[in-house]
């Protein structure tokens, strides 16, 4: 028979319902909620939480904060416009099992961090955000995408065209009115500017170097590596290490 407020509150708590019935209000909205079903309060959202009297609910729940929390509930319908979600797929209720963070060694809050992500995981999955995406994110997104795989051979544009779902000419016109270059220019200059950092660690060989920025073939990285910046990987090498 547990309620709460009128008031706010200065977390997130997300609370799922085992069985029963109740009420969630959150501005001037009141919501009928029943098992399977759940709602997240948001920081200085001024809310009311009530059993029905009839069939009083049961519920788990799980209060956190921190920087990351609203990119990961971006991912999911649940903000301020729709706190609630329907009947979950699955039961809920045995990911909210996690203990109070304040009585956790350093190690036990680690895998803490890890439950709750692991839970909101689910609700991103069940409950995920509507896909909104613009040209300027088609360029993030494939920029993003190279400078993680700078580094594999099998990194082409057509690999890129497919991460980020999208026809192959217009992503080319949209690179290049962003960056002045094209997709692959890009590939190549993140290569070498990695390249270069590679180069004046002594302890690493052009062949290394070459690997390690996705050319398997160390005379082809040499020429690419030559035509960007007008030395041999060479002679950078040496220019670079005399400094």
């Amino acid at each position: 028979m547990h309620q709460w407020g009128p008031g706010v509150r200065d977390i997130y708590a997300l609370h799922y319902i085992i069985s029963g019935q109740g009420y969630y209000e959150i501005g001037q909205r009141k919501f009928h909620l029943h098992a399977g079903e759940s709602f997240i309060i948001l920081p200085h959202m001024p809310i009311y939480y009530y059993p029905e009297p009839l069939d009083p609910w049961e519920y788990v729940w799980i209060e956190f904060k921190g920087s990351e929390v609203p990119q990961l509930l971006a991912l999911t319908i649940l903000k301020s416009e729709s706190p609630v979600t329907k009947a979950a797929p699955q039961r809920m209720d045995s990911f909210y099992d996690v203990r109070l963070y304040d009585e956790l060694k350093a190690y036990e809050k680690i895998r803490s961090d890890a439950k709750i992500r692991l839970l909101i995981s689910y609700y991103i999955e069940f409950f995920p955000a509507e896909a909104t995406i613009d040209d300027t994110d088609y360029v993030r997104l494939s920029r993003e995408y190279i400078e993680h795989h700078y580094w594999k051979p099998s990194l082409t544009v057509t690999t890129i065209v497919e991460h980020v779902n999208i026809e192959r000419s217009y992503l080319f016109r949209l690179f290049k009115k962003a960056t002045s270059m094209s997709v692959l220019s890009y590939v190549t200059m993140v290569r070498i500017q990695r390249a270069s950092e590679l180069l004046t660690d002594e302890g690493l060989s052009i062949k290394s170097v070459a690997y390690s920025v996705g050319y398997s073939d160390p005379l082809y990285f040499s020429k690419v590596f030559k035509k960007a910046t007008t030395y041999s990987p060479t002679e950078y090498k040496l220019l670079h290490q005399n400094k």
